[in-house]
């Protein structure tokens, strides 16, 4: 595959189809999935010589495609709300991260209080 094909394939994966879904209706309320999309892709070629002398080179490309949930929007009676989606495990590694910093500040103050006597 040659790097403009990559390049005409990335084009298509980045439709609005993959950040709204499809709309869910059900009574008179309709629910519009979100999601957040970020795609990214490279390429490069070389050329030159070997240690012995000899001529070489050589070319790559890549691409890549991520989608999380970010919400829903919800309809109802010609009123639209946004209702984000909870992300439970960035929540607990944020907590995570807050009680490390937390049990290290208070080690370090410590530390210096039984220094002072």
């Amino acid at each position: 595959m040659d790097f403009m094909e990559l390049v005409e394939q990335s084009k298509d994966a980045a439709t609005v189809k993959r950040v709204f879904g499809e709309p869910i209706q059900h009574g008179d309320i309709i629910v519009i999935p979100v999601a957040r999309v970020a795609q990214g892709g490279g390429g490069g070629q070389g050329q030159g010589k070997g240690e012995k002398g000899e001529e070489g080179g050589g070319s790559g490309g890549g691409f890549g495609f991520g989608a999380t949930p970010a919400g829903v929007f919800v309809v109802k009676n010609g009123d639209a709300v946004w209702r984000p989606a909870v992300d439970v495990n960035r929540i607990v590694i944020g907590g995570q991260a807050v009680a490390i910093v937390l049990l290290l500040t208070l080690r370090a103050i410590f530390k210096r209080r039984r220094r002072k006597r």
